[in-house]
This record gives structure tokens, C-alpha cells and sequence, in this order.
């Protein structure tokens, strides 16, 4: 019989685990083709706006298989709802029997992306951060943030958001954790004051231009995880001297570089995947003036091993 866990009991376990190890495994499981992982299944709705994303595989050798439904309605606010739930179901891949259900409301979703983005700053992003741009103000714009505390000693966080509000709450919530924060009145002006920018936002429209974006400058791009959406002009492709993809063939059809692709800025040979410098990072030389970009578009093997590693702190409790 299956065992539920609720948000509470996951929230205590995931304190406790270091999930970066795990999680940059699974991208080179990945890379490697040791991993099944199907095309993305996912519902747009309109009035009110919201999605949900199907992510689902399993790594070779390991014991379940996962499949993850995570959903974002951004206008959950007026109604006092968080914008993001879902669950994880583990099942066993020798009888397809449901074995744990991670009723995780969407949290384990933003670990793992939080984890990831943490991932990519380690490789790519310049060692001297003098200033952390953060377009967006939601979960995200808050947990990668967090994430690269342990990487970076930089405090100073330059945001913008969409609604003066919700950049005031955000101010307020990140000094309290010790950051040195300022509220931007464009995208643009985050990047001038910047040299690692992450973008978290459900933008349908670029907020960033190559005009925008300093040398030496390194981006995450998060929010862009549909073929709709879009927070970076495609000519900041053409600029920049590293490009790299959470998975080269999701990112054909979503996010940043899928649009590049379809413009022409962009060729498929110059793309490297995560896996492949994490396994190699020699394959990475940047120098002091490059502009890196990540395109995190979440792939299925970082629900993966993050529900893997949640499931095995549980059986780890119950001994």
C-alpha cells in the first residue's frame, strides 16, 4: 500500500538532505542517455491564467520510476492561494505498484529548480559577484537566491518586478534574511548593476536585450518553461560566448534557446548540455569579459533523484 506524505513531513526531511550531489547525478545520467524521460505533457488554460506540467522517467538501474504534476496559476493571489501545487508519485519499476505519493504542493518542484539554478551558478558564473539581479518576485525569485548563499558572498540584490507591491513584500522578506536589497524601476537597470542575473518571471515578451547585458555577465533563465513564454530578445544568443541547456532536446522546443533556434541566432552545435560540464568541466573556459546563459527548462531526472532521495530519508527515519 502506498504511504502519503504531506507538505510538512517532506519540508522536514529536505532541510536535512544536501541535494546538489544528487541532483548534478541526474543531469549526467542524463546527458549520458541512462535515462528514459518522455516529451513534457502540459495544459495551458486561460481566464484565469495557469498551467500544468506532466514530468515523468526513470534513470536506469534505480529502483522507481517518478512521475511529477506540478501546476502554476498566477492569479491564485486574489483568492490567498499560493500560485504553484502538485504531487510526485514513486512507483516501483519491477511492479509499477504506487510506493510513496509526495504530496509536496509543488515545494519539491521549486527545491529542485532552486538546486539547479545553484548548479549552473557554480560552473558558469563569474567568482567575483558584486551584484545579483532578480527579475521576478515570486518563490523562485526568492529560493535561487537562497541557494547561492552557500556559493557566493555577494548580499547585494538588485529586483524588479511587475507589481510595486509584491517587489515591496519582496524587499522586506529577503532583508530579513540578511541581503542588501533595491528595487529596480525597469529589467534593464537590474542588469547594469549585475554580473549574475536570474529571471523567474511567466514573461510572453523579453524583458532583457543584448543592449542591457554587461561583459562578464552570467543569466539563469528560469521562468521561460513553455514555447510561449519568453524573458530574454534572442539576440542575446548571438553574443553570448557560452550557452548551455538543462536538456538540448527540450530546449528545442521551449524556452529561451528554442527561440533563438527559430530566429537563426542560434545553432544547435553551439549549445553544450548541463550534464556534459558537470561530468567534464573542463569543457568550459570562460573568461573574464564572456557572457554565459542557462536555460533551465526542468527536466523529469531532478524529480527523479530529488523524490529518491526524499523517499530514502523517510526509510532511513522508520529503522
Amino acid at each position: 500500500m502506498a504511504t502519503l506524505y504531506n507538505l510538512e513531513q517532506i519540508m522536514s526531511v529536505v532541510r536535512s538532505l544536501d541535494l546538489t550531489d544528487p541532483i548534478s547525478e541526474g543531469f549526467v545520467a542524463y546527458s549520458n542517455g541512462e535515462a528514459l524521460v518522455p516529451p513534457v505533457g502540459e495544459i495551458i488554460f486561460n481566464n484565469p491564467p495557469g498551467e500544468t506540467h506532466i514530468k515523468y522517467g526513470h534513470i536506469r538501474g534505480m529502483d522507481n520510476y517518478v512521475v511529477k504534476i506540478a501546476s502554476g496559476f498566477y492569479e491564485n493571489y486574489k483568492s490567498g492561494l499560493p500560485s504553484s501545487s502538485g504531487l510526485m508519485l514513486v512507483f516501483s519499476r519491477k511492479t509499477g505498484f504506487v510506493e510513496s505519493i509526495l504530496h509536496d504542493e509543488g515545494y519539491l518542484t521549486n527545491v529542485r529548480t532552486a538546486v539547479a539554478g545553484r548548479i549552473c551558478a557554480d560552473y558558469l558564473a563569474p567568482s567575483n559577484i558584486t551584484g545579483i539581479g532578480v527579475l521576478g518576485t515570486g518563490i523562485q525569485a526568492r529560493m535561487q537566491v537562497d541557494y547561492l548563499s552557500s556559493l557566493f558572498q555577494c548580499k547585494n540584490i538588485f529586483v524588479w518586478g511587475r507589481s510595486p507591491e509584491n517587489a515591496g513584500l519582496y524587499e522586506v522578506d529577503m532583508k530579513a534574511k540578511g541581503f542588501d536589497v533595491r528595487i529596480m524601476p525597469t529589467p534593464g537597470s537590474v542588469a547594469e548593476k549585475c554580473n549574475l542575473i536570474i529571471t523567474t518571471t511567466p514573461a510572453k515578451k523579453p524583458l532583457l536585450f543584448i543592449k542591457d547585458i554587461r561583459q562578464g555577465n552570467h543569466i539563469t533563465a528560469i521562468g521561460s518553461d513553455t514555447p510561449e513564454k519568453q524573458e530574454l530578445d534572442s539576440n542575446i544568443f548571438e553574443d553570448a560566448d557560452i550557452i548551455v541547456a538543462d536538456s538540448i532536446s527540450q530546449c528545442q522546443k521551449r524556452g529561451e534557446i528554442s527561440r533563438a533556434l527559430k530566429t537563426g541566432v542560434l545553432q544547435k552545435e553551439s549549445i553544450l548540455e548541463l550534464g556534459r560540464i558537470i561530468e567534464n568541466p573542463g569543457l568550459l573556459n570562460r573568461g573574464d569579459k564572456d557572457i554565459s546563459v542557462a536555460d533551465l527548462t526542468g527536466v523529469a531526472v531532478q524529480d527523479i533523484q530529488i523524490a529518491a532521495a526524499v523517499c530514502n530519508a523517510f526509510r532511513a527515519r522508520q529503522k
